[in-house]
């Protein structure tokens, strides 16, 4: 094996509630609602969800909402800014934190 991620995997997902039926059943139930067509369209959906699969470094999520972007009408352009978008709240996260970093040193040093 040349790495954790395995392309098959993600077309397996469906058999992860094999020993929890009832479980992968409400998980999968709540994961088709959310993803239907309310307040926000499919397109727009599927741009969030690529957004947040960068931003929780998911190469499964990655690579499903990729296509379901370009499926659902979505282009590069598109798909790169809600990227960008990822990244600058991850990156403003790590940097917000790095007060809490601050404070402990400040408190350790006398």
């Amino acid at each position: 094996m040349d790495s954790y991620y395995n392309p098959e995997d993600l077309t397996k997902f469906g058999e992860i509630g094999k020993e929890a039926p009832e479980l992968a059943k409400k998980f999968f139930d709540y994961y088709g609602s959310v993803f239907e067509e309310g307040e926000l369209n499919e397109r727009e959906k599927a741009l969030i969800a690529l957004a947040v699969a960068h931003a929780v470094h998911c190469p499964y999520c990655i690579e499903a909402y990729t296509k379901a972007c370009l499926e659902k009408g979505s282009n590069l352009s598109e798909m790169t800014e809600a990227v960008h978008v990822a990244s600058a709240i991850s990156g403003g996260a790590a940097l917000v934190h790095g007060m809490q970093m601050r404070r402990i040193a400040d408190k350790l040093s006398l």
